[in-house]
Parts: C-alpha cells; sequence; structure tokens
C-alpha cells in the first residue's frame, strides 16, 4: 500500500510511460496558456483603465482581447487539471506528476522544454529538490 502524505489529494497516480505520453498535449496547453498570460500582462493597464470608466459607459478596445485571454488560460488550466497534473509553476512550466516509487508517493517532474520526464522529488521538496531518474524505465 502507498504511503500517502498527510493533506494529498491525489486522483491519480501515473506510471512513468503514462507521464510521458501526456508531454506532447501538455506543451500545447502550456504555451497556449502563456500566451494568453501575456496578453493578459500587455492589456492590464487599459483593463483597468477601462474598468475605473465602467460607470461611465466606458470601454476599451482590449476588451475582447482581455476576456478571449483569459477564457482560454482557463480552458487549457482546466484541461491540464483533468489530466492530473499538478502545474507547479506557469513562468517556465513546471508540472509534477504523481508517482508510486519504492511504496510510497513521489513527484515525477518536468519542466516545458524537456523532451521526456528524467527527474522526480519528494511531495515535499519541490524542483529545488530533483533528482535524476535512475532505474525508473518501465512501460
Amino acid at each position: 500500500m502507498a504511503h500517502r502524505e498527510e493533506g494529498q489529494n491525489l486522483e491519480r497516480i501515473f506510471t512513468l510511460s503514462e507521464a510521458n505520453r501526456l508531454i506532447p498535449q501538455l506543451e500545447e496547453h502550456l504555451t497556449a496558456v502563456k500566451r494568453g498570460k501575456t496578453v493578459l500582462i500587455r492589456t492590464k493597464d487599459e483593463i483597468k483603465k477601462a474598468s475605473s470608466k465602467a460607470q461611465f459607459g466606458g470601454g476599451s478596445f482590449a476588451g475582447p482581447h482581455y476576456i478571449t485571454a483569459l477564457e482560454q488560460t482557463s480552458e487549457n488550466l482546466q484541461a491540464i487539471q483533468e489530466m492530473g497534473v499538478l502545474v507547479k509553476d506557469l513562468d517556465i512550466g513546471l508540472c509534477d506528476f504523481p508517482y508510486l516509487m519504492n511504496g510510497r508517493i513521489v513527484y515525477l517532474c518536468w519542466k516545458l522544454g524537456e523532451a521526456e520526464i528524467q527527474w522526480w522529488h519528494e511531495v515535499n521538496s519541490g524542483y529545488t529538490g530533483r533528482q535524476p531518474l535512475e532505474n525508473e524505465k518501465e512501460s
């Protein structure tokens, strides 16, 4: 039986091959989220101005772009969540996959730009505690 840390709410445990097969979808979703975030940052000031003048019937050319970016970002993050993948850092595209190693739950760790999962860490150590996967090649 796998040991779960206190407070862990894990719905899915991945095999290494299952996690690696999700990488192309994750790349698409994370790239879309990063694009959306760029639009949100670029239009933020214009939206704030429009919001402050909303009582006067204001609006903004940036409004539709902002709303579309919000919707797309939300949809892509929801798709990732539905896969069972844990997004840890959107800026670098850092994701964790709950994984059973030696009878305990750990996280396989992957970030955008890496071809495959080559790292893992304890659930309480995070990115700085990443260790190389060794002898974990399974189907």
